[in-house]
């Protein structure tokens, strides 16, 4: 065997091993061995590496059929930890996690920026005050994710066009790597949540499902086979850009009608002249009639861009996360309503849509899975 072959097959392995102690801990030797096909001196020696490397540790016995109890094997929470990072549009907040995803800290700032330099310079300082905040050296940090809306070139890590900052071709990736000498990952806000859904929110990661982060701007992150699905050039996922009324109101992407100027949380605002989205939900939750109208509207309209994306993806499920999610007590009846009267099939009508269970973290708990999908599954 060559030895280029050769190694590929010990990362493969590596990456088997170390996923299922993630899944399943905790486990022993023998069931990894048996669970995944390997022979048990090839677990034996990953195993004995992992734990070298400080990625596993054994502890408490387990049950025994008879003979000495099984140590068990879990991921180890103490030593190595990432950086995710939820850049914009409104705030950048930075959160801290072990590397099973538990979050562990966050420091959130407000982003009021003018140019790629301003922008840069408060993200730095955000991770920096986490840091710190938690006491940790950056050898500890084994990456950093960065979550960004718009569009971005996820092999290079530029944010090619943040347009509700205005900015364009942010060179993120090099920017931190320079400063914090730490790998950095970047990619689109709504597929780094999809990429966080996927890994952990309790689903077979092989399923096919799209996150739709509905903030300030709508976008979709999508996922087929437990991968992140980009498109040609990296524009897949832009469902905020769909034209729902060629003759609607004029979009920050230049186009009229699009989804985002329908569904967002500004447009909203704008809809019940109100100071935002959320002064908005405040009151439809006092009884006021109009803000309750121009709610279940939103959903509707949401309803129509999701049945448009079921129709075209057919995916197991659509998870919903962002601020205008945070009003699903008005839209997500109508929502499911509008997805039931115009789906194709029954089964299509039956399309599992669910809200996030990481709320407002979402974004940055996804961008911290882009450097933890590298870790145990990097091929």
């Amino acid at each position: 065997m060559q030895r280029g072959t050769f190694q590929l097959m010990k990362t493969v392995n590596r990456s088997l091993i170390l996923n299922k102690i993630r899944m399943s801990s905790p486990i022993s030797r023998a069931d990894i061995a048996k669970e995944t096909g390997l022979t048990p001196p090839t677990v034996s020696t990953i195993v004995k590496e992992l734990m070298e490397q400080g990625l596993v540790e054994e502890n408490k016995l387990g049950s025994s059929s008879g003979g000495r109890k099984p140590t068990m094997l879990h991921i180890k929470t103490d030593e190595f930890f990432v950086i995710g990072v939820d850049a914009g549009p409104d705030t950048v907040d930075c959160i801290l996690t072990n590397l099973t995803g538990e979050m562990l800290g966050i420091v959130s700032q407000p982003l009021r920026v003018h140019t790629n330099r301003e922008f840069l310079h408060q993200v730095e300082q955000a991770i920096q005050q986490l840091l710190d905040k938690h006491g940790m050296q950056t050898e500890q940090i084994i990456g950093i994710g960065v979550a960004m809306h718009g569009v971005v070139d996820s092999e290079t890590g530029v944010s090619r066009v943040a347009p509700l900052l205005g900015l364009h071709d942010i060179p993120i990736k090099q920017q931190l790597e320079d400063k914090f000498s730490i790998p950095v990952k970047v990619d689109n806000d709504a597929r780094a949540m999809a990429l966080g859904e996927s890994w952990f929110g309790g689903f077979d990661i092989q399923d096919s499902m799209v996150a739709v982060n509905i903030g300030r701007g709508v976008g979709a992150g999508i996922i087929i086979g437990g991968k992140l699905f980009h498109g040609a050039s990296g524009l897949a996922g832009e469902l905020g850009h769909m034209s729902i009324d060629p003759n609607g109101e004029k979009c920050a992407c230049g186009n009229r009608g699009c989804l985002q100027t329908l569904a967002s949380g500004p447009s909203i605002a704008r809809r019940a002249k109100m100071a935002s989205g959320e002064a908005v939900y405040q009151a439809a939750r006092a009884g006021d009639e109009e803000a309750r109208v121009i709610l279940e509207k939103t959903g509707q309209i949401l309803g129509i861009g999701l049945i448009n994306l079921i129709h075209l993806l057919n995916p197991d499920r659509i998870i919903l996360g962002g601020g205008v999610m945070e009003s699903a007590d008005f839209l997500f009846a109508p929502l499911k309503e509008e997805i039931a009267s115009r789906a194709l099939t029954e089964q299509a009508a039956k399309t599992e849509i669910m809200i996030s269970k990481h709320g407002k973290h979402a974004t940055a708990i996804g961008a911290a899975a882009l450097q933890l999908i590298d870790l145990f599954a990097p091929v």
